[in-house]
């Protein structure tokens, strides 16, 4: 299997110097750190607000994947993920968590928010 290297660490004779993480992954970490709650970009928020879509499906969306892709990413079958990005779809955590890993978001910005 090919997982993809999100961090690289920068050695001096095998001690460990610096993390390289994506230029996203880390102003998302300022936030978490300000206590503010993760950005949703305007397109997600109309998607999942105004055309009643849910988050999943608005994120797959916005980043022009088919829900095959996200199958694949996840190692499951189309119609298994379709079901996960239904509107209202009760999902356990470890799910939005492999959502997310899928999405490249974090597991905060596919919580519906049904206040």
């Amino acid at each position: 299997m090919n997982t993809p290297i999100r961090h690289q660490i920068i050695e001096d004779n095998g001690r460990p110097l610096f993390v390289l993480v994506p230029y996203a992954e880390y102003v998302a970490s300022l936030d978490r750190e300000a206590g503010e709650s993760p950005i949703i970009p305007l397109a997600v928020s109309k998607a999942a607000n105004m055309e009643d879509k849910s988050l999943v499906r608005a994120w797959r969306e916005y980043k022009g994947l088919s829900q095959a892709d996200i199958a694949e990413r996840m190692g499951i079958s189309r119609p298994a993920y379709a079901q996960m990005e239904t509107k209202g779809a009760n999902l356990r955590a470890t799910t939005v968590h492999r959502l997310a890993v899928a999405l490249d978001v974090q597991w905060e910005q596919l919580c519906e928010d049904d206040e």
